[in-house]
């Protein structure tokens, strides 16, 4: 990173539809005067609508957001300071790595195409894991010089 330019941080996830999402959002949200904050999957899907709708509870809104493929992003030559994957313990393996990154961080959080129950049951879940993120993203903001 040279001086004046934000820091680029890409999460990955599975598909791009949900954690790695969140993350983006909130990352650009709480410090995006520092950060440059992208996302992408191994694979594209379709944005969960309720991850869209636990975000716009926390005044963001990633409604027009699109799924993205990391390996887009590596036959492109994107350079990143920080990547940062996102899978549980079961995906880890299949979380890829970006090369390229100044330093790589794995951070785990329940996997929200396996939630079960509801809406309700779900929508909690998915608060809960929103939450997680921004604390990490938290730990992280004191961590990383400005």
């Amino acid at each position: 990173m040279t001086t004046g330019e934000k820091t680029k941080v890409l999460f990955v996830c599975v598909h791009n539809i949900a954690r790695s999402q969140m993350a983006e959002a909130l990352l650009n949200s709480l410090a995006g005067e520092r950060f440059k904050a992208e996302s992408a999957g191994l694979s594209s899907g379709v944005l969960n609508p309720l991850v869209v709708e636990v975000m716009r509870e926390a005044g963001i809104d990633i409604s027009a957001n699109q799924s993205k493929s990391v390996f887009d992003f590596a036959n492109q030559g994107r350079v990143f300071d920080y990547v940062v994957t996102l899978c549980d313990e079961a995906n880890a393996e299949r979380c890829p790595v970006f090369p390229g990154a100044t330093k790589r961080l794995r951070w785990n959080f329940a996997d929200p195409s396996a939630l079960t129950g509801g809406r309700e049951e779900k929508l909690e879940a998915l608060r809960r894991i929103r939450d997680e993120i921004r604390q990490s993203l938290l730990g992280f903001l004191n961590e990383t010089p400005a």
